[in-house]
């Protein structure tokens, strides 16, 4: 039998000027993106002393791994680490079961005044972060909650609560009532559908909103600053300013923080791109 041999003609067919120029721009548009990566990682193994210059990169001759160690030791960040990571897991689980809560109630149930609390919910989306700054600071102040975890675990699970009940609140749209439906009539009721028929459903939505909230929430900076005083309770991004002295910082150690935090927001988006496709592009077509 005769094999099939692309002939170069075909191969010109398919790589004709304009799918050439996207996927030039696309490897273009993908440089950029990572060079803050490597930008961030490259001044990460270089002396402070070599920060200064005309060269947006610089080869570390040699890497100073030192800058990690010195990271590691100076700034307690195993401690920060922790910190960081039991505040973003708790806000993550407070945010996606009243997220799956609330998405249900407003996509599943018929009740008064249901379209205006959704727009009111909706709405706070637009509310910036750190406008409630000084109000929360206040209100923490006065109940006895500023300096613990509860006074960051609040307000970001409150301000991730919107996006995530509406990314939740389109994946369920999705979903055809006759499951739910079929459930019922085989003896399951409202805990048991949404436990064992809708949850399992509502994966890649589930792990859009915990990865959108792990980022929201690993990399915030303000508010740990301003509502958490004790050095065993401050997160991971706080452990800059441990290298920020009055007349001269230590760039390095600050560059090898930087890479540090961004690792696990790296990694976990990496994990979880297909899922986060997935959630936020489900309401997007219906049928």
């Amino acid at each position: 039998m005769a094999k099939n041999v692309t002939s170069p003609i075909t191969i010109a067919k398919k790589w004709s000027v304009p799918r050439t120029i996207l996927a030039v721009f696309m490897i273009a548009l993908v440089l950029l993106d990572l060079f803050p990566l490597i930008w961030l990682f490259d001044f990460s193994l270089l002396k402070s002393g070599d920060f200064f210059g005309d060269n947006i990169l610089k080869w570390p001759n040699p890497p100073m791994w030192k800058n990690y160690a010195d990271a590691f030791k100076n700034a307690h960040i195993p401690l920060l680490f922790f910190n960081s990571f039991f505040i973003a897991i708790v806000s993550i689980l407070i945010i996606v079961v009243i997220a799956i809560m609330l998405g249900y109630g407003f996509t599943r149930m018929e009740w008064k005044l249901k379209k205006p609390f959704f727009a009111m919910i909706v709405m706070a989306m637009i509310i910036p972060l750190y406008s409630t700054l000084i109000p929360n600071f206040i209100l923490f102040k006065s109940v006895g909650i500023l300096d613990t975890y509860a006074s960051l675990i609040l307000p970001y699970a409150a301000f991730a609560i919107p996006i995530g009940m509406f990314i939740i609140s389109a994946f369920l749209q999705t979903i055809p009532r006759a499951i739910e439906e079929a459930a019922i009539m085989d003896g399951l009721g409202i805990i048991g559908t949404i436990f064992r028929i809708i949850i399992p459903i509502l994966k890649p939505a589930i792990a859009t909103v915990a990865v959108l909230s792990f980022l929201s929430c690993w990399n915030e900076f303000i508010m740990a600053v301003t509502f958490i005083d004790k050095d065993a309770l401050r997160t991971l991004p706080f452990a800059v300013v441990y290298f920020m002295g009055q007349y001269s910082s230590n760039y390095g150690a600050q560059f090898a923080v930087l890479a540090i935090i961004a690792i696990p927001s790296i990694l976990i988006y990496l994990l979880f791109t297909d899922q986060i496709t997935r959630g936020v592009t489900a309401g997007a077509v219906k049928g």
